[in-house]
């Protein structure tokens, strides 16, 4: 009984194992697609809370294994005591000593002992194999790591902004090649978990995830040289259906991203409709579920409020005020911040997951809302509205996309950069400083051919309102193009699964954006990617 027991707790284990490397495998796929997460935040969340319970599950088998394992042990040695007093029987009368300690094994004893050391090497074999500790940590805690090693090879027709991971088309001239060809493993990712301790009831836990597209030292070839770029960072602490977060992460009103492996470092459709940053938070979410199908998400939050300004200094944290050189102030980079608004940016989201027609839906929206301090005492509301939306279609297809309306989100992607429009130069008390407004968003239709293989076409969109930049004798504060207007992406690609930690990619992408002084630029950015999971 205590043998048929063991096997099959090896047997739950394995399993256990099996759908834990299964789940890992998708949300490494996840990571490795999209730029924090395609599928929406509260599926991501879901999921780490089932892996959690299936890891709690799978180390309670295990403490319960080892125990098993010890008696077996325990009784091996009584066992073989047993055997010792068979071999060795007290000299019966007109028996010499050396007949009386002849060797006489019972066979019924030998067989059982030789089977109990075999089940116990092999089950001393799986629980190690299973509590094994792959990376060790300063703490009792488990810390895992992981991330992709990522080649991308690039063609671009046309002069753009960035050559591995264009945003936007640009002017060709004799400083601005039309074209361009090469390569990079600076989109490859890093990333660090740690699964920390209960505290109040809740199980904590923390990320971090870093990329090499930081930016290049001034030195020959530097171009090879990427420099390591903190993204994101998180600390979880997760009741049952409350989580709080805090650190630095995604823009969760905007919580969707089209799928590519050619943009890792900024997502495909940055400053073509698609809102994103990188910002310092404290949020809270709570779910509620209804159904087995229907549930509902709750986030609020502050964010570092970010206006798209480079910072005051290489080296230290201040904000760019200089009351010698009468530069303004633009924005603090940590809360409170942004000159005298001394205030957070605050953010809402709320998104319903259901079915309809027996295919599944999520609906979510948002709201944004910052206060601006341009130096001088000019203070700019921003703000904006969002939508997404994930729709299963068919049993492979999957429609998704988000939408948004707002004002002075340059800092967020939103009017392609551009946060406000100006009357005169920045430094003068006298120019007058008003929100850009803007509106934008993106479409993804998604096909799984098959489980290695899937094909994804997207368009999105950034429109800033152009009688607003044309209006403004100044042009926008961006650090693109002041007279930008409007800007379009679209983009196809097949993304193709060899083994589950290979990933194997090709994606045609043609941008075209528009100006109030000039006819429209486009180009053709063509990209072959080969990366793997770890």
């Amino acid at each position: 009984m205590r043998k048929l027991f063991l096997f099959g707790q090896a047997s739950r284990i394995l399993a256990l194992v099996a759908a834990l490397a299964a789940s890992a495998g998708k949300a490494q796929a996840q990571s490795a697609g999209d730029h924090e997460q395609p599928a929406p935040q509260s599926s991501v969340g879901d999921s780490l809370r089932d892996l959690e319970t299936q890891v709690a599950e799978l180390k309670s088998m295990v403490v319960e294994m080892r125990d098993e394992v010890a008696r077996s042990r325990a009784e091996t040695s009584e066992l073989r005591r047993e055997l010792e007093a068979a071999r060795v029987p007290t000299p019966a009368p007109g028996v010499s000593e050396s007949q009386a300690t002849a060797p006489t094994e019972p066979p019924a004893v030998a067989q059982r002992l030789a089977k109990l050391e075999e089940d116990q090497q092999l089950l001393s074999a799986k629980v190690d194999d299973q509590y094994q500790t792959k990376m060790e940590s300063g703490s009792k805690y488990r810390v895992r790591f992981s991330g992709i090693v990522l080649l991308n090879l690039f063609d671009n027709v046309g002069a753009v902004n960035n050559e591995d991971f264009p945003a936007i088309a640009e002017a060709p001239g004799p400083l601005v090649p039309g074209g361009s060809f090469g390569g990079t493993l600076r989109q490859s990712q890093l990333g660090f978990e740690v699964f920390g301790p209960e505290v109040a009831g809740a199980r904590t836990s923390a990320n971090i995830q870093f990329d090499f597209a930081g930016g290049f030292p001034n030195a020959p070839n530097g171009v090879t040289f990427g420099l390591v770029r903190l993204t994101t960072g998180t600390i979880h602490f997760d009741w049952g259906r409350t989580s709080l977060i805090a650190g630095q992460d995604t823009l969760f009103i905007s919580p969707l991203a089209a799928t590519s492996l050619a943009s890792l470092a900024a997502p495909v459709l940055s400053y073509s409709g698609d809102l994103w940053s990188w910002a310092p938070q404290l949020r809270i979410e709570h779910r509620r579920s209804f159904s087995d199908t229907s549930n509902l998400l709750l986030q609020a939050g502050i964010l570092d409020s970010l206006s798209g300004q480079t910072p005051a200094s290489q080296y230290q944290l201040v904000p760019p005020l200089d009351d010698n050189s009468r530069q303004p102030a633009y924005e603090y980079q940590l809360l409170p911040q942004l000159g005298d608004s001394r205030q957070p940016a605050y953010a809402a989201r709320l998104a319903w997951t259901d079915q309809a027609f027996g295919r599944s839906f999520t609906l979510g929206g948002g709201g944004y809302y910052a206060r601006q301090n341009w130096g001088f005492g000019r203070n700019v509301d921003a703000w904006a509205g969002t939508a997404d939306w994930t729709f299963s279609l068919a049993p492979r297809f999957e429609l998704s996309g988000e939408f948004y309306r707002g004002r002075a989100v340059g800092g967020l992607g939103g009017g392609i950069g551009g946060s406000v429009t100006l009357s005169g130069p920045i430094t003068d008390p006298t120019t007058i400083v008003r929100g850009l407004d803007s509106l934008g968003g993106w479409a993804q239709l998604k096909f799984r051919a098959t489980d290695k293989l899937e094909f994804n076409s997207a368009f999105g969109q950034d429109n800033p309102f152009g009688n607003e930049v044309r209006n403004s004798s100044g042009g926008q504060h961006s650090y693109f193009n002041p007279w930008l207007a409007r800007n379009q992406s679209w983009l196809a690609n097949f993304i193709y699964r060899p083994r589950s930690d290979m990933l194997v990619s090709f994606e045609y992408r043609y941008l075209r954006t528009f100006t109030t002084i000039s006819e429209p630029y486009s180009a053709d950015h063509i990209n072959v990617s080969l990366g793997i999971l770890f």
